[in-house]
Order: structure tokens, then sequence, then C-alpha cells
């Protein structure tokens, strides 16, 4: 299976996926760190997916959304930002609204 084919699959089989550096429990920096928070924050459950671990997805998720940081947001397999734009949706309510499932 190619990693976008993986990276697919993830995004298609989980509602809420972060590409981060390190684990929700463990994030390895701030911009992660901060995503998880956010995430937390709005009460809904995601899967982390720590791309220091697979030099592969680390690669293979900036080729996939064409954008060149980590982390990455999905939500529905829709490419959401990365923290930056996950901070502005949260700080207009919008995140919340998104990953409830709900229009913004």
């Amino acid at each position: 299976m190619s990693i976008e084919d993986r990276i697919r699959k993830e995004i298609t089989e989980n509602d809420v996926v972060l590409y981060m550096k390190g684990t929700p429990q463990f994030p390895q920096c701030g911009f992660s760190g901060k995503s998880v928070q956010m995430l937390k924050a709005c009460g809904v459950q995601f899967k982390g997916v720590n791309v220091l671990a697979d030099q592969e997805v680390r690669e293979g998720i900036k080729r996939f959304s064409s954008w060149p940081t980590i982390p990455q947001l999905y939500v529905r397999g829709e490419f959401i930002g990365g923290c930056d734009i996950m901070t502005e949706l949260y700080e207009k309510g919008e995140l919340q609204k998104l990953v409830a499932g709900e229009k913004v």
C-alpha cells in the first residue's frame, strides 16, 4: 500500500485526524501541543498520528496535502490546516462546530 493510500485510509476511517510531532499524550513541539489542547477543549475524540515515528508518513503527509508544515488537521476526510488556521477557527468558534459535524 502506498503512503498516499495509507493516509487516505486513515482520514477516511477516522472523523478527526491530527498529523503531529509526538502523540496527544506527549506532543514533541509547541504547535502540536497547542493543536491537541484545542481539540481536547472541543471535547472531540481524535486520532493522533506521530510523524516522528515514521519518516515515510512525515514526508508523505506534506505531499498529500501540499502543505509544508506539521501539525495537519483532517476532519471527515477534508484537510483543514495547521496550528495557525486551527487557532483562528477555534477563536471564532468554528473549529468546535467543524469537529462536531455542524456546518460552519
